[in-house]
């Protein structure tokens, strides 16, 4: 009780900082700093989220702790890397047709705190729980992995990384629309996964892929991103692209990680989908997908699972259809079970394809 509460005011101490638009300096990868990761299930409210499904590159010892005070939203603090820059990601864990996003990211003396506020369809705040992930990458890799990532704040690019070396670009379409274009990180047919997250300290916003080609001189991903209900709308957002490599970026401990686009979403299945080089598994085994309901995908990971571990999702198509997961995944065997990938049109389930990501720190 002693340490609940010592934590819990040792959060609060901050919560003047994080209630103001926290501005992040515009930061490309090219400096000697280590690579910073950490990630979690946040399955309670005030306290230590579940200990079976946080990690981090932090020294052992601390652990992630968040506060959620009355009305929300929640603070999420990861021991050990503050830091500015990077990208973070969330995905609600649902029964119901709700999302989550961040607000906010940034230093709290050695921790970085993540603010992450979740919403019903309609825009209403709920508390549910959610995964959450922050990655910041330097340094380069051989081909065919890679990596990259880009935070833009709906007006202009705060953090970018590529693992080749390159610069990543956005061009702003239409209204809540934008094309990225991830040079260096080519591939002569579509390969990899990718994530999205809305990013606004304001309003209710979700974002997704909708829209996603390869070529030899890299990779071309346009995010579009929706209010409360279906309108498009200019917000914040964060984009990972994740090819053999963990959606941390960096290599974890275990070197278990997958990763699977289900671009068939009428397909009952089970099916693997192709081509071979969207549908990953670091210890090549074939991942699967199968319906289980109407909107509900069961997603298996064979062979990668182990505790301390990590999902994120995101939908896929030029709609206003966003996805969440229904309850968390099932880890044992080595076999990862996620029941279920949850998508929803408004209100509705709705057979949608999209991208999942698993990583294992265990």
């Amino acid at each position: 009780m002693r340490r609940s509460r010592k934590v819990i005011t040792s959060i609060l101490c901050v919560l003047a900082v994080l209630t103001g638009d926290l501005t992040i300096p515009a930061a490309d990868a090219g400096t000697a700093v280590p690579n910073r990761w950490g990630f979690a299930l946040v399955n309670t409210q005030n306290g230590v989220p579940t200990l079976a499904r946080q990690a981090g590159s932090w020294t052992p010892g601390p652990v992630v702790t968040v506060l959620t005070p009355d009305g929300g939203p929640t603070y999420v603090r990861f021991p050990g890397l503050a830091t500015t820059g990077g990208v973070v990601h969330v995905t609600a864990v649902s029964p119901r047709p709700e999302w989550c996003q961040a607000l906010r990211w940034g230093p709290s003396g050695a921790d970085l705190l993540v603010t992450v506020r979740c919403h019903r369809y309609g825009g209403a705040p709920v508390t549910v729980p959610f995964t959450v992930l922050f990655e910041q990458s330097t340094g380069r890799l051989s081909a065919p992995k890679a990596f990259g990532y880009v935070h833009h704040d709906g007006t202009a690019v705060v953090s970018r990384f590529n693992s080749s070396g390159g610069a990543n670009t956005v061009t702003a379409g239409p209204t809540g629309t934008w094309d990225v274009f991830l040079p260096g990180l080519g591939s002569a047919r579509r390969a990899g996964g990718a994530q999205v997250t809305a990013v606004d300290p304001v309003r209710p916003a979700r974002c997704k892929i909708a829209a996603w080609t390869s070529t030899a001189a890299g990779q071309n991903i346009r995010v579009r991103c929706h209010d409360a209900t279906a309108t498009p709308v200019g917000t914040g957002w964060t984009l990972t692209y994740q090819r053999e490599r963990a959606i941390t970026g960096t290599a974890l401990p275990s070197r278990r990680f997958a990763y699977t686009f289900d671009n068939l979403p009428a397909d009952a299945g089970p099916y693997s989908p192709s081509p071979a080089r969207v549908n990953h598994n670091s210890r090549s085994a074939v991942n699967t997908l199968r319906s289980v309901g109407a909107g509900l995908r069961l997603v298996t990971f064979p062979q990668v699972g182990g505790l301390l571990d990590h999902v994120q999702v995101t939908a896929y198509g030029p709609g206003p259809e966003y996805c969440n997961l229904l309850t968390p995944w099932n880890t044992g065997a080595l076999a990862v079970t996620v029941r279920n990938v949850a998508c929803y049109n408004g209100l509705a389930r709705t057979a949608q394809a999209f991208l999942v990501t698993y990583a294992s720190a265990g």
